[in-house]
């Protein structure tokens, strides 16, 4: 007899994304849809009908993970080039990189990954590169992305330094390792592996300008239907001014559920530890509310003339003058009953004003939220930093995603990753709980959410935010068969506890991408 269903998924504890609770339930699969979902269990002749059978007892089963803020191409800066994770001193490393040479022949820089500043002196290893490479861009970045070593001839072409050695400076050599389509190809297929692995269906990744041509890579990928995670791109201008051309293009170009055009980024204000964040109000003991101007009238020019087009932007703010000013360039935005037509989004939100969040939720605005930012420091470094720059009182509205919820603002998940690695376990420990490192009682507990608002942030919520919210988010039928599958009910365990969870099995367009053991049981 023909098998009606290519999977047939049993779950003690289903959540669905639509529910507050789970419960024990059923999906059938049919190719990469659900095409049948029920509360209890599947009866004999939905066994039958099945080609695999999944049963899942002490596990969650709910909707595939969705990361709204990612840069693969900061990513791929961990691995780009020859490896000096052992490197020690200056022989050794330029061996390594005649080596390298000899075997690449690279056309622009020699690249590097994995120096650790610890092991091989800076100074000494940037003589050796004049010495020895005087005429060769080279470029070999340390271990955590913070800083590299580099010579004069770099410097030259690339126009960035050690100390400057962030994406949005050394945008520059992206073109080259971006169409290194040997590296590239391993990279990106890497890259979905280990997203997989962590529950992530779908990212929304963050490329520099026309993202250098990594977008031909991807229409490669799409055409031959050989992806594991849908990727919406967007368009952060970075070396150039904002580009519709480019825009009109890619959303000509990828027209399907799995490769898509999500519009444009940018940052406005910097961090308020830094005193760089725009605030309302001067910083504590300071005069001033920013240290460095942010251009709000050249964002506003260019967000009206995308919304004009149908093009949405994601701004990331993180003091409160910042959100502000956000929030009054999207009310000018075009809107439909109300609502903003085209989904903008505010990113990172760490200190907000009530009152924008209120106009923020009335219009619709999407919030890209760092659900794991407080894993970055200790608790007693965050909570200074707090104290020092906006106060005590002001800081009681620092990371405030319970008024972003009530206000009826769409949480989204997201990461910066490289910053973060995609982790709802962890986003639960912080964001849940209120909890730091190093401090055993919550902090401000009142500005948290709830487990089962957090996996809607991170599943429909982001598929929202990609108005896919229709095709993907939810465990509905008729919907895309996007599936993670934790190794316990993530709604009933302590949230001080939630960091040892983790995933067992995910399922992407009804195709088993990573799985930690076998759960099968074959008809």
């Amino acid at each position: 007899m023909k098998k009606r269903f290519s999977k047939v998924i049993i779950a003690k504890h289903l959540f669905d994304g639509i529910n507050e609770k789970d419960y024990e339930g059923y999906l059938c699969l049919s190719g990469n849809h659900i095409v049948e979902k029920k509360a209890g269990k599947p009866e004999k002749d939905i066994l039958d009908q099945a080609q695999e059978v999944l049963n899942f007892r002490d596990e969650l089963v709910m909707p595939g993970i969705t990361d709204t803020h990612t840069f693969f191409t900061g990513y791929a800066i961990y691995h780009v080039g020859a490896d000096f994770s052992k490197v020690t001193d200056n022989e050794e490393g330029c061996c390594i990189l005649r080596k390298y040479e000899q075997k690449k022949h690279p056309k622009g820089a020699l690249l590097g990954h994995g120096w650790n500043p610890e092991m091989w002196d800076r100074q000494n290893g940037e003589e050796m590169l004049e010495e020895k490479f005087p005429n060769k861009a080279v470029i070999i970045f340390s271990a955590d992305r913070s800083c590299c070593i580099m010579n004069q001839k770099a410097r030259n072409i690339y126009q960035f330094s050690a100390e400057t050695c962030y994406p949005e400076s050394y945008y520059r050599i992206m073109r080259e390792y971006l169409n290194d389509r040997e590296f590239i190809k391993k990279e990106f297929s890497d890259y979905t592996k280990m997203m997989n692995s962590r529950g992530v269906t779908t990212v929304k990744e963050m490329g520099f300008d026309d993202f250098y041509g990594f977008t031909d890579y991807l229409k490669e990928l799409e055409d031959s239907d050989d992806i594991n995670l849908r990727t919406f791109f967007m368009s952060q201008p970075v070396g150039e001014g904002m580009n519709l051309v480019y825009a009109r293009r890619m959303r000509e170009q990828f027209t399907g559920n799995k490769i898509r055009f999500s519009g444009f980024n940018r940052m406005t204000d910097g961090t308020i530890a830094s005193y760089k964040g725009d605030l309302k109000e001067p910083y504590e003991n300071q005069d001033f509310c920013c240290k460095d101007p942010v251009p709000y009238e050249e964002i506003e020019k260019d967000v009206l003339a995308a919304d004009a087009e149908d093009f949405r932007w994601s701004l990331h703010a993180q003091g409160d003058g910042a959100v502000g000013k956000i929030t009054e360039i999207y009310q000018k935005c075009k809107k439909v009953q109300g609502k903003l037509k085209n989904r903008h989004a505010i990113t990172d939100m760490e200190f907000t004003d009530p009152k924008d969040l209120k106009i923020l939720g009335r219009i619709g605005v999407t919030a890209e939220l760092y659900f794991q930012i407080m894993s970055l420091d200790p608790a007693d470094v965050l909570i200074n930093n707090i104290k020092q720059t906006i106060g005590a009182e002001r800081g009681k509205y620092y990371w405030n995603r319970r008024k972003m919820q009530d206000s009826g603002m769409n949480l989204s998940g997201a990461t910066d990753l490289p910053l973060l690695l995609t982790s709802i376990p962890e986003s639960i420990y912080y964001s849940c709980g209120g909890y730091m490192d190093g401090r055993a009682e919550a902090f401000q507990s009142e500005n948290t959410l709830t487990v089962p608002e957090l996996l809607k942030a991170w599943t429909i919520g982001g598929q929202k935010n990609l108005g896919m919210e229709e095709v993907l988010g939810t465990l509905e039928e008729g919907k895309l068969a996007d599936i993670t599958v934790f190794d316990r009910n993530l709604l009933e365990i302590d949230p001080v506890d939630a960091k040892d969870a983790r995933v067992v099995m995910t399922i992407m367009d009804g195709r088993t991408v990573f799985t930690e053991k076998s759960q099968t049981e074959k008809n």
